[in-house]
């Protein structure tokens, strides 16, 4: 596992906007030397392996990737497999993404994963259940406050800039493949 790496697209195929094919993405990342490339669902989660490279190249390879076989500059955000099992295994169980609860993984970025980001949202503690956990931001809210939510005028902002978001739902099921791959 030590070499599995997953890979978070950051607005792509939404509203319409930078469609990337899933399949052309995954040739994209085998082209790019990468191994056992897995994708899952159409907003840009891609499971794969590098024995050879350390971390912090994988985010300019990809990124350099996408540019050359799609001709849009995506940024792109890299977990190693442990990393991203960690976040997950710290979402509360019964943290749900469904008709009456929105949950979601706000991923960071490395220059505002710091836990004072938490000082920077403007948080409703009545509407709002925030954990900081390194690497993200877990935030669950009843669906009828989600209007009411101190979470959504993150919009627009400097943060919002700097995390890639997944549902709760996703984000088990890409640690499920993780795990399975290895």
């Amino acid at each position: 596992m030590d070499d599995t790496y997953i890979a978070l697209l950051r607005g792509i195929n939404v509203g319409g906007n930078n469609k990337i094919d899933m399949k052309a993405l995954k040739l994209a990342f085998e082209q790019a030397g990468f191994t056992a490339v897995k994708t899952y669902i159409n907003s840009g989660n891609i499971l794969f392996k590098s024995g050879h490279l350390p971390k912090k190249e994988l985010g300019p390879i990809t990124e350099k990737a996408i540019l050359e076989h799609f001709g849009l500059n995506i940024k792109v955000l890299i977990y190693a497999a442990k990393e991203f099992l960690s976040i997950a295994k710290a979402l509360p169980e019964n943290w749900v993404n469904d008709k009456e609860m929105k949950s979601d993984v706000l991923f960071l970025w490395e220059e505002v994963d710091d836990e004072k980001i938490m000082e920077q949202l403007q948080l409703k503690p009545e509407v709002d259940q925030v954990i900081y956990v390194p690497g993200a931001i877990l935030w669950t809210v009843a669906r009828e406050n989600v209007a009411k939510s101190g979470m959504v005028k993150i919009v627009g902002t400097d943060i919002y800039r700097k995390v890639t978001i997944r549902n709760v739902n996703t984000v088990r099921k890409l640690a499920g493949l993780i795990e399975d791959l290895g």
